[in-house]
């Protein structure tokens, strides 16, 4: 009997279909923050991730904008062409990643400046970016949401102060009738504006007042030029600058030590910090968030007095770059300490840039929701 072959035999063998391929999910979408100040151009390109943002790319030089400023009240020539071939490295750097959404600013120089429009016309006509000028109260806004992430559930009281070239921000909010939790989310929900109401039926935090110093690092160091001892100018630097202060209206209230904290964002206070680290090189991850005593922060000024100016020039803690203007910058870091009931100082590795940041990307809805 002749074997029955099996149903099926001798066919071609049916192939494996492959499932297709899901197509892969978009990469989330790049932003750009410039800040051009008085004394430095820097910028970051991130993205969002989280509620928080991931760094791909950043650029930062020092391009004395304002050089001259003080004397002539006009940008010089010889400024404005560095600072527009730092502007040239930005928008390569921006189209290299093909970033779509941006904003870049100018800060006190451009704002001080009498021939500020035509510098931005400068800069759009070499470099097309569509750079803008802010005012006080925007820069020390994006500031204050930048620093979000580094305020304490203990903090009732909070003042944030930005030093930058040409000026200094400084913002007293309120946090005592917001919960611990909740206190850093709520120094984001300021995105609106210091005086608007807020926008939900969360606690809110309030705005006690804000000022803008038209003192920064490099303009605070042009007033005291003239002083040739360097102890009685830096004494003298830090004096002028806390008279600037008496409008500032918590500056005469009485203010307990219990649940207080100061945020310093700049680079006069991330040197300060690595210095006292003893950094022969920067790092951020050490640097930000780190809380410092006001005798630490005493300590490390006094050996940069120690230093006099030519041994700050070598010093590799400060920095060929900065060892100019530092004690400037120390002498208003060292009157806010002065003047305010707390012995720490919250340092923030963070500013304007990540202010414009977050405040981009919360306008696009692109942030989840959860903690800083």
């Amino acid at each position: 009997m002749t074997p029955r072959r099996p149903t099926g035999a001798g066919a071609l063998p049916v192939p494996a279909v492959e499932p297709l391929a899901s197509d892969a999910p978009e990469p989330a979408p790049l932003y750009a923050a410039l800040d051009l100040g008085t004394n430095s151009c820097r910028m970051l390109i991130a993205r969002p991730q989280g509620a928080q943002f991931e760094v791909v790319d950043s650029f930062s030089k020092t391009v004395q904008l304002g050089h001259g400023l003080e004397a002539s009240g006009k940008l010089s020539r010889a400024s404005m062409a560095r600072t527009v071939q730092a502007l040239q490295i930005c928008r390569r750097k921006i189209e290299q990643h093909r970033v779509r959404h941006m904003r870049l600013v100018a800060t006190e120089a451009c704002r001080r400046a009498r021939n500020a429009r035509d510098f931005l016309r400068y800069v759009r006509r070499e470099t097309g970016l569509p750079l803008e000028i802010i005012e006080p109260e925007e820069e020390a806004r994006l500031a204050v949401i930048a620093c979000a992430p580094l305020v304490s559930p203990k903090t009732e009281q909070l003042l944030v102060v930005d030093i930058g070239g040409g000026s200094t921000e400084l913002v007293w909010i309120d946090l005592s009738g917001v919960p611990g939790p909740d206190r850093p989310r709520a120094i984001t929900r300021l995105s609106a504006g210091f005086r608007s109401e807020p926008v939900t039926n969360h606690p809110a935090a309030r705005v006690v007042d804000w000022i803008s110093v038209p003192l920064g690092v490099a303009t605070l160091k042009d007033q005291f030029h003239d002083v040739e001892d360097d102890a009685a100018r830096f004494a003298l630097m830090s004096w002028f600058f806390e008279e600037k202060l008496a409008d500032f209206s918590p500056y005469n209230a009485a203010q307990t030590r219990e649940g207080f904290q100061i945020i310093g964002t700049s680079g006069t206070v991330t040197t300060v910090a690595a210095s006292h680290l003893g950094l022969r090189r920067y790092d951020r991850t050490k640097v930000d968030g780190l809380r410092m005593t006001s005798d630490q922060i005493d300590r490390v000024i006094r050996d940069y007095l120690a230093l006099g100016p030519e041994g700050r020039r070598t010093d590799p803690r400060i920095g060929r770059d900065r060892h100019t203007l530092i004690m400037s910058g120390a002498a208003i870091l060292q009157a806010l300490m002065r003047i305010w009931p707390t012995d720490r100082l919250s340092v923030a590795d963070r500013g304007l840039r990540e202010g414009l940041l977050y405040a981009q990307m919360a306008a696009h809805g692109v942030l989840a929701e959860g903690a800083l």
